[in-house]
């Protein structure tokens, strides 16, 4: 599978940089954010293919930031993650067009299966798209 680049965002610093570190472990291209806020930001400045994105946080929640990142990056795949067993969110979540969701504490393999197939997932979407634009030429 080709290299994908991903982003991880928690406000719990630990499992952040535990997950990212992991990640990297597994040859991940990998960045972290804090934040809703900090993951948009980086969005913009850094584009990603897949994005792991917390539930509940302070500031803007998960489920806000997932609903800009598909205004602004509509290819851009989103795992939602939740350690509070919410089920209804998670839901929510999946009508607002995120790949799946995942419950903490997350297996890293489970993880990282999860992120490929989001990752191919992103990648099938471009292929249709760049053969759309290359008959419109």
């Amino acid at each position: 599978m080709n290299s994908f680049c991903a982003l991880i965002v928690d406000d719990e610093e630990e499992f952040l940089e535990t997950v990212i570190k992991r990640l990297k472990k597994r040859n991940v291209r990998v960045a972290g954010a804090k934040s809703g806020e900090e993951a948009l930001q980086q969005l913009k400045q850094h584009p990603v293919d897949v994005v792991v994105l917390d539930v509940r946080m302070p500031g803007i929640d998960g489920i806000q930031t997932l609903r800009e990142i598909k205004r602004n990056f509509p290819l851009v795949e989103v795992i939602m993650l939740t350690g509070h067993a919410s089920i209804e969110v998670a839901i929510e979540g999946m009508e607002l067009g995120a790949f799946d969701y995942l419950m903490k504490p997350v297996e890293i393999d489970e993880l990282l299966y999860k992120l490929q197939d989001a990752y191919k997932k992103k990648s099938i979407q471009q292929e249709k798209i760049n053969k759309i634009e290359k008959r419109n030429v």
